[in-house]
């Protein structure tokens, strides 16, 4: 019965939110918004940039904090965040590349992981799509927004249950001219938004990515790297299996900038879908189920971030590995073989 009683709470609330408390229909919009220009330079600022100065300021400010405040013996707040660096260290880092290896790259792998986990959750924060700048006579699909006075600001908001139009099919534009409130018509341009949503964030991280990788790789193996791409021993020899040496090489240099692809489009493509599912699933159904869909975008945010610092930490690993030294030791083991046949 208890049971009974808690399905038709939650069913009802769901209907009440969805009838009472509906929000305009989301309008999905790729390329970041423009939100305003900067004061000394003049370049335009986007709602994703705007974001990312946050995050960086945070991550900025939790550095000093936790710097200010390492004891020898590490207890409170700096020493959790200690333990989680010295945990991500030692379980993940040192595991796969070694010590030695581990604390060259350790900054970098660390430094994406952190940057685009707290990105990913500053996306979910409740500021994000709802403060910021209107945008009237925008779009063909747009809500009527309601002027008034907030602490004596003038301001624009979007009321519970907003009346829509859609210039597509038809309906009158309203402007300030046509109402006598003030109110017009237009859509909201969010002041936050998710970093990884706007496709130039992944990239440059995925860039940074691949040019750490391959400086690791030059400064490793010196010039010697470029025999993991360029390969022609075998054929200069007249063997006519250094075809495929060269082909080989050929796909590692696709596969190398094809990096940069996959990085950038598996990040934003994830992240994104998950900005649209919670934007459909707030309007239309804004109440309790909706919270679900939250607690999916947390975990997907922890392994986008903890995959993209995952498959730097392997390429970085792979770049720095000779790739002669398997074919040396094979020939060596197999001059050992002959000999001891000959005997």
């Amino acid at each position: 019965m208890k049971a009974a009683l808690i399905a038709v709470g939650v069913i009802a609330l769901v209907g009440f939110g969805a009838v009472f408390v509906r929000g305009p229909a989301p309008v999905i919009v790729v390329a970041p918004e423009h939100v305003f220009d900067f004061p000394v330079l003049g370049f335009g600022v986007t709602n994703t940039m705007f974001t990312s100065w946050f995050v960086v300021a945070f991550m900025v400010i939790l550095a000093i904090v936790v710097g200010r405040s390492m004891t020898l013996v590490p207890s409170g707040f700096s020493g959790a965040v200690e333990a989680l660096m010295a945990g991500f260290y030692e379980t993940f880092v040192v595991n796969i590349v070694g010590e030695e290896n581990g604390r060259r790259f350790f900054p970098l792998v660390f430094t994406i992981f952190f940057f685009v986990l707290i990105s990913n959750y500053a996306g979910l924060l409740p500021m994000n799509n709802v403060v910021g700048v209107t945008e009237p006579g925008h779009g063909d699909k747009q809500v009527i927004f309601e002027q008034t006075t907030i602490a004596g600001l003038d301001v624009a908001i979007i009321p519970i249950g907003p009346d829509e139009i859609d210039l597509a099919l038809g309906d009158h534009e309203v402007t300030t001219d046509e109402d006598e409130r003030g109110n017009f018509s237009g859509l909201l341009a969010p002041a936050f938004r998710s970093v990884m949503t706007d496709i130039n964030a992944p990239m440059a991280i995925a860039l940074f990515s691949f040019v750490f990788v391959e400086f690791w790789g030059f400064q490793s193996l010196g010039l010697g790297y470029l025999g993991k791409f360029f390969n022609f021993s075998r054929l200069l020899k007249g063997n006519p299996m250094g075809l495929i040496d060269v082909f080989v090489g050929l796909l590692e240099i696709i596969s190398e900038f094809a990096r940069v692809v996959s990085f950038t489009f598996r990040l934003f493509g994830n992240i994104f879908a998950g900005e649209v599912l919670l934007l459909m699933m707030g309007f239309l159904v804004p109440f309790l189920l909706v919270d679900v869909f939250y607690g999916l975008e947390l975990f997907v945010g922890l392994v986008q971030a903890f995959v993209f610092a995952m498959l730097t930490l392997v390429f970085a690993q792979t770049a720095v590995t000779s790739h002669g030294d398997d074919h040396e030791e094979h020939g060596a083991a197999s001059g050992e073989v002959a000999v001891s046949t000959t005997d």
